[in-house]
Order: C-alpha cells, then sequence, then structure tokens
C-alpha cells in the first residue's frame, strides 16, 4: 500500500513538471501572442496623434472624433489580450488602458473648449506613463 501511495505521488509529480512552464516563458509567449509590442507601439502613436490635434487651436469636431476614435478603438482591442499570465502587468497595462480609454474619451468630446482638451491631454499622458511602466515590468518579467 506504501509502495503503491508512493509510486502514485511520484507519478503525479513527475506528469505535474512535465506541463510547468516558468513564469517567464508564459509571459514572454503572452507577448508574442498578443502581438503586445505591435499594440503597444499602436497605442504610442494614436496617444500622440490624438494629443497633437488636441494642442491645434480650433480643431474641427470631425478630425477630433477621427483620431479620439481611433485610439479608443486601438485601446480596447489591446485590452481584450487581458490577462497575463503575470498579476502585476496585467494591473499596470489594466491602468494604461484605463487611461488611454478615458482620455480618448475626454479627447473625443473635448471640442474647442481649452479646459476640457487639457484634461484629455494630461489622462493621455498619464495613461502613456502607464504603458511605459507595464512595458518596462513585461520586459524584466519576461527576460528568463
Amino acid at each position: 500500500m506504501i509502495r503503491a501511495l508512493g509510486a502514485l505521488l511520484v507519478g503525479g509529480l513527475l506528469l505535474g513538471a512535465c506541463g510547468s512552464v516558468s513564469a517567464a516563458s508564459a509571459l514572454a509567449s503572452w507577448v508574442v501572442q498578443s502581438s503586445y509590442r505591435s499594440s503597444a507601439a499602436t497605442l504610442v502613436g494614436d496617444a500622440r496623434h490624438s494629443a497633437d490635434v488636441l494642442k491645434i487651436t480650433n480643431p474641427s469636431n470631425a478630425d477630433l472624433h477621427t483620431v479620439c476614435g481611433v485610439l479608443l478603438f486601438d485601446t480596447e482591442s489591446a485590452n481584450a489580450s487581458l490577462p497575463t499570465p503575470d498579476a502585476q502587468s496585467t494591473t499596470l497595462l489594466s491602468k494604461a488602458y484605463t487611461n488611454l480609454g478615458a482620455g480618448a474619451n475626454e479627447c473625443y468630446v473635448a471640442s474647442t473648449n481649452v479646459d476640457a482638451r487639457a484634461k484629455a491631454l494630461q489622462t493621455l499622458t498619464s495613461g502613456l506613463a502607464d504603458l511605459s511602466e507595464a512595458s518596462a515590468r513585461i520586459t524584466s518579467a519576461s527576460t528568463p
């Protein structure tokens, strides 16, 4: 009986070891599968483009709606790839995507209101800072 239990325990451990993947490998795989690097670069470009239009003194509503709508769409697409295999990366990305999405929505309705445009710029800046922090975490946590 003891031998059978011992063999069962050893067999279970061996099977468990066969399927285990390191946390760094799992996150590195997520980065590839989610196209994270590409989507992060797209979000940075979208946010900068939105900020450029927000800084124009008299942007048309159509221009704001276009650039801010694109940013919101790309942010929602990136958010759909969550969660990551790393809880801290997921938390940081969620915060970044929340701020970028909020900034896109603020941008969309800012029109010629100087205060609304300033608030949108501030939220976009926070989102980009959060995305930068998340990227640093992902790089460090996915390196074996």
